[in-house]
């Protein structure tokens, strides 16, 4: 049997990479599936519609997650739309490569408003949706390794997933009196949009698959597993953790 048969989920970030994956992933798995864009439409509506060739229901809406307002319109239009939400994955981020002295507070603010505010308000409506229906809920967050290991000429990138993995460890006591977990999923090198540009670099690729212990970049759909297991029956008793998914790449060690 379908380990997510007839749960209701919203994924952000779900019209490419991890969170499309995801999204699909949960369809095949039985779950009606809200799909969430910013810019992207077009690919939101294909989503959309290989969801319901599957069977299930779906609808895609846009937002703007870096806007609190936002974040609540797009929980309540899942609602509306499934009848209600047992899962919730924030997959939506971004990142912008440059050197500390030189982050403006305008790149500040967009890259922790997307990462960090916009997956905090995005949980906080959908919490207040679960606890209102009081039958729990599973929430799973994309972090990033980069909650833990550095990341040169990403500060504003680190400081957001950080942020991330502390609001998760907290949320958890809050959250587990209600049967709602929360958990991070911290992918490593993943072959998405997010990595364009060392995924057109030979150069760059080279550099990075030598830090990977299993020597390659994940497919999104290697980290659908994980969030499978996550917003399953089967993981009701796990909350306020990091799963890494990420090759060996967190414990990398050259040696000397």
């Amino acid at each position: 049997m379908p380990q997510l048969q007839g749960k209701r989920a919203l994924v952000t970030g779900s019209s490419s990479g991890i969170g499309q994956a995801i999204a699909l992933g949960y369809a095949q798995e039985g779950a009606d599936v809200v799909v969430h864009y910013n810019r992207e439409e077009g690919p939101a509506d294909e989503v959309v519609k290989q969801i319901q060739a599957l069977g299930r229901r779906s609808a895609a809406f846009q937002a703007d997650v870096s806007k609190v307002a936002a974040c609540q319109q797009l929980v309540a239009n899942a609602v509306n739309t499934l009848g209600g939400l047992d899962i919730l994955v924030c997959s939506a981020g971004l990142e912008i490569r440059e050197p500390f002295t030189e982050v403006t507070e305008e790149h500040f603010d967009l890259v922790i408003d997307v990462n960090l505010k916009g997956t905090y308000f995005t949980v906080q409506a959908a919490v207040q949706q679960m606890i209102k229906k009081g039958q729990g809920g599973r929430l799973i967050n994309i972090s990033s390794i980069h909650e833990d290991i550095a990341f040169l000429n990403y500060s504003t990138y680190c400081a957001a997933k950080g942020g991330l993995r502390m609001f998760t460890r907290e949320a958890c006591q809050e959250l587990a009196p209600h049967n709602i977990t929360i958990n991070n999923i911290a992918p490593g090198a993943v072959a998405t949009p997010i990595n364009t540009r060392t995924l057109q670099s030979s150069t760059l690729l080279d550099e990075l698959k030598q830090v990977i212990p299993m020597g390659r970049l994940a497919e999104p759909a290697e980290v659908v597993g994980v969030a499978v297991f996550l917003a399953s029956d089967g993981a009701g008793y796990v909350t306020g953790s990091t799963y890494y998914v990420d090759g060996g790449m967190s414990r990398w060690n050259r040696g000397l």
